[in-house]
């Protein structure tokens, strides 16, 4: 007779209650080709002990096939997945790696370096709350580098390690690391980043990835995976004003309406007061409703069902925001734009504006300027093409909720889509609108002849 352990032996139930009490950390690997980015994940995978036997032998089989490593087991195998990366030894599309430590989960994406695969990049940057931007010790800056770094500044990012990849090759020299180092701050002096942490690294080897590297006596910081353990997570959208845009209305029987949806920032309590937009009605929660029954408040993360003190007129596109910080409400946005098709872009296009679950017609009205990825300054332009980074005014055929991105990246983000193939053409952020001047002061009718008689000597 055979007898089986039971399950609750092995301590599955607490190790799982133990990993969904972990925060969980979304980050990006980018930069421009072969700085490293697979080799990298590879080498956190591997040196967090998240890489089974099984997989060690086929990554080894792999090596000697599609490897770029020589003799060596080429880590960068462990994320490269589609057939064509491996022929090319280049990545192509997005691939999310999950990897868990004692202290925190984290979700990473390993991004294209090729240009024509900028936009691939972009979506993964989209999600992400720290970026790691590689650079080759070796040839230092690029052009591909630096337009990531605008890209990962207009997607919000604002903490960002400078991985210095491949220090091994340039004998750990502090000044190829330091005027590295210099040459990005200074790019990066007007993208608003909140923190640029520099890390020299050689991803092949693991120094500086997991553990310190001893070749390098100079660096007093810590290794790349011990910041990713302790950097804040997600703290602008915990602090922002309360946001819900609606998914659907829950409405299951004659008794019962809520609003369901993802909160995208802040934090919410039965009896807070509440207004819907754009319409701009208010009332107040009575309920919140989530998977296992009523919850006394919940915050930016949590997909939940709200059911309002009145009944108000909202369905799928309003949004339910905390009513002492209303949203605003325009027909016609400012955008920072990032152009993804590969056809060109001019004023008068027509195209399908998608901003959180509201779905609108939209017209370029004007292209304001367009950024020199070399320089990160805006310039003239009438049109754009493939990967270009601009400034854009939108004119949609209806009023949005929206608040800039700059706020809040859930409910001040937006893809725009081609009508035809209905392709995402653009991902798009808006920008606050410039404050309106102040108006002329109102002047009663008997001071105003006092003046014009003083005007004219009367």
């Amino acid at each position: 007779m055979t007898i089986h352990q039971a399950p609750d032996a092995f301590g599955y139930e607490s190790f799982l209650a133990a990993h969904q009490r972990k925060e969980v950390l979304r980050f990006i690997a980018c930069g421009s080709v072969d700085d490293g980015k697979s080799t990298l994940i590879g080498r956190l995978l591997h040196d967090t002990k998240q890489v089974f036997d099984d997989q060690i032998t086929a990554l080894r089989r792999d090596s000697r096939k599609h490897g770029t490593q020589g003799q060596e087991v080429d880590l960068a195998l462990l994320v490269d997945g589609l057939q064509a990366e491996r022929e090319q030894g280049i990545t192509i599309d997005v691939a999310y790696r999950f990897f868990s430590t004692d202290r925190r989960s984290f979700i990473v994406a390993d991004t294209p370096g090729h240009e024509q695969y900028t936009r691939n990049m972009a979506t993964g940057a989209s999600t992400a709350d720290v970026a790691v931007i590689l650079v080759d010790a070796r040839q230092g800056l690029t052009r591909q580098t630096r337009r990531h770094a605008l890209l990962v500044s207009m997607l919000g990012i604002r903490r960002v390690v400078l991985a210095i990849n491949k220090m091994d090759l340039v004998g750990w020299s502090q000044a190829t690391f330091d005027a590295i180092v210099a040459g990005f701050s200074a790019f990066a002096e007007t993208l608003g980043f909140a923190e640029i942490r520099p890390i020299p690294l050689s991803a092949k080897n693991g120094d500086n990835v997991v553990l310190p590297a001893i070749s390098a006596p100079w660096y007093a910081g810590t290794p790349l995976l011990a910041y990713l353990e302790t950097v804040p997570v997600r703290e602008a959208a915990l602090a922002a004003p309360f946001r819900m845009a609606v998914q659907w209305v829950n409405r299951p029987n004659s008794d019962f309406r809520g609003f369901s949806g993802l909160i995208a920032s802040g934090s919410v309590r039965p009896g807070d007061a509440v207004s819907i937009a754009p319409s701009g009605r208010a009332s107040t929660i009575a309920r919140i409703v989530g998977p296992d029954g009523d919850l006394t408040s919940a915050r930016e993360g949590q997909s939940v069902t709200l059911v309002l003190a009145d009944e108000v007129d909202a369905s799928r596109g309003s949004v339910i925001a905390a009513a002492a910080h209303p949203m605003r409400v325009s027909d016609t946005l400012d955008v920072r734009l990032f152009w993804a098709a590969e056809t060109g872009l001019a004023p008068g296009a027509s195209l399908l504006a998608k901003i959180g679950t509201a779905t609108a017609n939209a017209v370029v009205a004007e292209i304001r300027s367009r950024i020199d990825p070399e320089t990160g300054k805006p310039e003239p332009a009438r049109t754009l093409a493939a990967n270009d980074i601009a400034d854009v005014t939108l004119k949609l055929d209806r009023a949005v909720a929206f608040d800039p991105y700059a706020e809040t990246r859930d409910t001040g983000g937006l893809i725009l889509i081609d009508r035809e193939s209905t392709d995402t053409a653009a991902l798009g952020l808006v920008r606050a609108p410039a404050a309106a001047p102040a108006p002329a002061p109102v002047i009663g009718s008997t001071r105003l002849f006092a003046r014009l008689r003083r005007a004219f000597g009367g």
